[in-house]
């Protein structure tokens, strides 16, 4: 990685559910630029619930999912749990709340969308988030 993330957020829609096997998914999104994979991925092109085509990257030792990314987008989001320290994150938004499941609780203080919102909003909050952190020295 060679630039900061542009936000972090969890889905919570049904295909996110699925290819997670947990009750939603993570995603970190860098600008593609910022973002190099060591060693050989494994690719595999599925489609999405909004009908887009969607690269998704596995590790080619152990088959962990790396990354996914929309076909012809300029970002690429990265599955958290593969970082090394993962720690510091905290995501900016819930999305796709709508299929949340029954048992689970929004997280405080974090945006809630009913469905996806588009990029700006989640970048929008991903900075609120920051310059919170950045003042409190987390």
């Amino acid at each position: 990685m060679s630039g900061a993330p542009l936000t972090f957020y969890l889905c919570h829609c049904a295909s996110c559910q699925r290819q997670s096997g947990s009750a939603f998914g993570e995603s970190l999104m860098f600008a593609c630029e910022d973002l190099t994979l060591d060693g050989t991925p494994q690719e595999r092109w599925t489609v999405g619930g909004s009908g887009v085509p969607i690269r998704q990257t596995f590790c080619g030792t152990c088959g962990v999912r790396l990354t996914h990314q929309r076909k012809d987008s300029p970002v690429l989001v990265v599955k958290p749990g593969t970082l090394d320290d993962p720690s510091w994150l905290f995501p900016a938004a819930e999305i796709f709340t709508a299929s949340r499941q029954p048992w689970l609780l929004p997280l405080p203080g974090v945006a809630q969308y009913p469905q996806g919102p588009d990029m700006d909003r989640l970048k929008h909050d991903w900075a609120r988030w920051i310059a919170g952190h950045e003042e409190t020295g987390r």
